[in-house]
């Protein structure tokens, strides 16, 4: 479930008779506990609560009580031992009454509310459903309270007119809703002359039966288009003349409306009790553009992006420089005003900006440092002189471009009833702008530099209706000209595997003409290529979300290396984080942030994730294409090892449908004798079998022994079905390899000496990558890489950390997974020149590291190695292994990782330069 779901499920108990032994079960159903959970609940199999309550272990104590007695139950819940041994997080009790909870985990504070209202607090419970987010969604309980009821409202308007669904007509329903946004918020604000107009003039002009709710709804938004001066000769009724002269583009044009079943009339009543003025237009933004959007609604809600995370590519970008000059600033009137001048001009720029969220939180951001300053100079309160026109967007979607324009406006109007009052905020705020700043289109087919010029005017549209989108715009200047320029932004990410066919011609007309790689490429590393682009004739600076992929592998070396030709470099960037939404037990997407630009001279910043959500930032003279410290040296494949060490070959690929590959049970049901065995199985290694310590094998016939291996019918018959499987394959290749049914589809030497074996994925969890030693005539899987290898002291070389270093920082990842690869990962390590006494220091921790291994047996690597309980031999077998190869380095310990990569890229740098250079 998701958040918007389980908000409305809490709704509905809420307003459900109470019934005090049904509540628990109800509430944890709320959050999404399965029915299996709740009946063994109900039978005690689970329930250790000692107070006749329900307790669910490590997550909550809840307990009804009679009439009065809630504050003393929740005492006795927080007192009770059966709490503390489950380890519940929350306390919960009630008497349908009166309702109280407590998380005793932490310092929030309690939640003690009418039972009626408990729902206003569902966000305090998230943690039960696996929402572990940011405190500042938790606390969005409004804005997921209206969208939950928007989204509602909106199904059931379809359901009753499903020509509004139709592709021709759906634009006009998304003009409908922003419409009804935009008057529950006004009625709430004072906007319409008091509380409640809208809503209350539904309520009481509409029939109960619904017949002419649209007919009404109709005349108040034709009242909205209407001009003062125009009342009289428009033949409004008395009912709807009350209503101010809106317009903006919001009200012109069409005032259908769709008709109204009694449900939805009563969902519309009910959306406009709830409290409208607790909006957040930049998290309701987020969520309300999923409400209009097919494949979308099924996620509701769970697209939102958090505050903090939006700051963190704000803040950098160019927000902490502001705060900085104003700090600096002190109370200096002139220095005061030069800044507030700069502020002024600045322009923030969106070129995926969705429902607006990124420009939103800047607006807002700007308007606290503007009224700082207004402050200290002695001006609280002045107009502001930050206009909305100079935060621009790019939308592909009509619905999430007008959402994105209506947020800054009512984002505009709760800064000014802020910091200047709610009358002054009231006597500009109305008629609304015509102007249309936010552009729908395709951003990496329109040219920013016409929709957010470095001076004068952009492509804009400015017109009676503002939905109406014609490409001969109108323009619009610029308030205040002549200022930086800040691109920021999410955008679609979309791995090359999964681009359609359009988003693959988007980044041909962007790629095609730079690099013959571009269909490699994520879909996001257009809008960095974009943003190049456009520095390059203006002064401005861009920051956005990207995949972790693009500062990896391959990406990272064609990428990159056109974004620094452009004359921009990195000067911040966000090493890998997750960044999570509201969904339950989500993951979220492993992401990066880098800013990029071509004018900046200060010092270059990398963030790393710190503890509980917290940042460590460092400060570097350069950071280069993998965010790290150092040179913009590229790392690319190489067919050889770069300092002359042993080299990998990928492992063996079956293509056989499974019938090659054996388990202990399919070996034995084969009834092979023991020569059979020896002649026609061997043991079968890949990243499972390696890293879980389980037993395979695989039918290995050489091509001497053909006919023997089949003249075994347990052999033949899987050799057989093997030929069918591939004939059935789509691939030509695959279909000629039917051929040699009796072997893999590529098949390598069998190694006659021991292997070092290293799996292709490794979890980023493990402090060495997870490589063994195999013994002579093992097969490795296409799964793995091998190196038959004599010299035991490569081994220690492969599970050191300069070896994981290198691999998390160059190489592409699964997610937050290592991928380790031969050619990019391996071939480019760089290693000084060993002497014979390093070989044998290093072979001697090669060993040890196999004894305390071979110590802990049956335990396999991924017990081992298992960061939380890596037994203490093995650890310092491993760091003396690193002490013996780092000291080869430098002569000491490196001090941490950044320090190990550093000096890699220094070796790297001057040995592929060396290589460079003609003989």
């Amino acid at each position: 479930m998701n958040a918007v779901e389980i908000e409305e499920a809490v709704s509905e108990l809420s307003e459900a008779p109470f019934d005090a032994g049904e509540f628990p079960f109800a509430f944890l159903t709320a959050f999404g506990n399965k029915e299996t959970t709740i009946k063994r609940l109900r039978k005690g199999e689970s329930n250790k609560s000692d107070l006749g309550g329900v307790l669910q272990t490590n997550n909550i104590h809840i307990a009804t009580c009679k009439p009065g007695e809630v504050t003393r139950a929740l005492a006795a819940l927080k007192a009770s031992p059966a709490t503390a041994r489950a380890k519940a997080r929350f306390v919960l009790a009630t008497d349908g009454d009166l309702f109280e909870a407590e998380d005793v985990t932490s310092d929030d504070p309690p939640v003690a509310c009418r039972y009626a209202d408990f729902p206003n607090h569902f966000g305090f419970f998230l943690p039960l459903a696996g929402i572990t987010t940011v405190k500042q969604i938790r606390e969005s309980s409004f804005d997921i309270r209206a969208t939950g009821r928007l989204n509602r409202l909106y199904i059931e308007l379809l359901k009753d007119n499903p020509e509004w669904g139709a592709v021709d007509r759906r634009p006009d329903m998304n003009h409908f809703m922003a419409r009804l946004i935009f008057c529950f918020f006004a009625e709430d604000t004072d906007i319409f002359n008091g509380t409640g107009l809208f809503t209350a003039t539904i309520e009481q002009m509409s029939a109960r039966d619904s017949s002419n709710t649209n007919e009404v709804i109709g005349e108040i938004f034709r009242a909205m288009n209407t001009p003062i001066k125009d009342r009289a000769t428009a033949k409004l009724p008395r009912w709807a003349d009350g209503f101010p002269y809106v317009n903006g583009g919001l009200f012109s044009g069409s005032t259908d409306v769709p008709r109204f079943s009694r449900i939805a009339r009563s969902y519309l009543l009910h959306i406009g009790s709830l409290d409208w003025k607790k909006i957040n237009p930049d998290i309701f933004g987020s969520m309300i553009q999923a409400v209009a959007d097919d494949d979308e609604r099924g996620a509701l809600g769970m697209h939102y992006t958090s505050v903090p995370n939006i700051l963190k590519v704000l803040n950098p970008l160019f927000l902490d420089e502001l705060r900085e000059q104003l700090g600096g600033a002190g109370d200096n009137a002139r220095t005061l005003l030069n800044l507030r001048k700069r502020i002024s001009r600045i322009r923030v720029f969106d070129p995926a900006c969705g429902s607006g969220n990124f420009l939103v939180i800047a607006y807002k951001e700007m308007r606290a440092i503007e009224v700082e300053i207004n402050r200290r100079r002695g001006e609280p309160d002045r107009r502001t002189e930050i206009p909305l026109t100079n935060f621009r967007g790019i939308e592909l979607r009509d619905f999430p471009a007008e959402v994105a324009r209506l947020a800054l406006i009512i984002a505009e109007f709760q800064c000014d009833v802020l910091y200047r009052g709610q009358k002054e905020a009231l006597a500009e705020f109305l008629p609304l702008d015509a102007q249309n700043w936010i552009t729908c289109g395709n951003a990496l087919r329109l040219d920013w530099l016409s929709i957010c010029p470095p001076t004068g005017t952009g492509v804009k549209h400015h017109a009676e209706d503002l939905f109406h989108m014609p490409f001969d715009q109108a323009q619009i200047d610029f308030e205040n000209e002549g200022g930086e320029t800040y691109i920021c932004g999410n955008p679609p990410y979309l791995g090359s595997k999964r681009q359609t066919e359009e988003q693959k011609s988007d980044l041909e007309a962007i790629f095609g003409e730079l690099t013959n790689n571009w269909r490699s490429l994520d879909y996001v590393a257009s809008w960095f290529m974009k943003a190049a682009n456009y520095g390059r004739h203006t002064k401005s600076a861009a920051a956005f979300v990207a995949t972790n992929s693009i500062c990896q592998g391959q990406q990272a070396s064609i990428l990159w290396p056109l974004i620094f030709k452009s004359r921009h470099e990195i000067f911040f960037a966000y090493s890998s984080f997750n960044w999570k939404n509201l969904a339950s037990n989500n993951a979220g997407v492993t992401v990066i942030i880098a800013g990029i630009s071509s004018l900046y001279t200060g010092v270059r910043r990398i963030f790393e994730p710190g503890e509980r959500g917290s940042s460590i930032v460092r400060e570097v003279s350069t950071i280069n294409a993998y965010l790290i410290p150092g040179s913009n040296a590229i790392v690319e494949a190489r067919r050889s090892q770069i300092s002359n060490l042993p080299e990998f070959d990928r492992g063996n690929s079956p293509t056989d449908g499974g019938n090659l590959l054996l388990d202990r049970n399919d070996l034995a049901e084969m009834g092979l004798t023991e020569d059979q065995v020896h002649r026609f199985v061997r043991p079968f290694v890949g990243s499972f079998e390696l890293i879980r310590g389980a037993n395979r094998y695989c039918i290995w016939i050489e091509d001497r022994d053909v006919n023997d291996g089949l003249s075994v019918a347990a052999i033949a018959d899987r050799v057989a079905r093997v030929r069918s499987f591939r004939l059935e394959s789509t691939k030509a290749a695959t279909r000629k390899a039917a051929e040699w049914a009796y072997r893999f589809d590529e098949r390598k030497p069998l190694p006659s000496v021991p292997t070092i074996c290293v799996p292709i994925t490794s979890s980023e969890n493990r402090e060495y990558l997870p490589a063994g030693l195999l013994p002579a005539e093992v097969v490795i899987s296409n799964l793995a890489f091998g190196m038959p290898c004599t010299k035991i002291w490569v081994l220690s070389i492969v599970v050191s950390r300069m070896m994981l270093s290198w691999v998390a920082a160059v190489c592409a990842r699964m997610r937050t997974d290592y991928r380790f690869t031969n050619t990019l990962c391996w071939n480019t390590f760089t290693l000084p020149a060993l002497t014979e006494k390093n070989k044998v220091d290093l072979t001697r921790c090669a060993e040890d590291i196999l004894l305390a291994r071979e110590a802990h047996f049956p335990a396999a690597i991924a017990d081992l190695y298992d960061s939380d309980a890596m037994p203490s031999d093995l650890r310092e077998a491993h760091e003396r292994n690193d002490d013996v190869l780092e000291r080869i380095y430098i002569g000491r310990r490196f001090r941490n990782d950044t320090e190990r990569l550093e000096k890699l890229f220094e070796m790297y740098t001057k040995m592929t330069a060396r290589k460079r250079q003609p003989a």
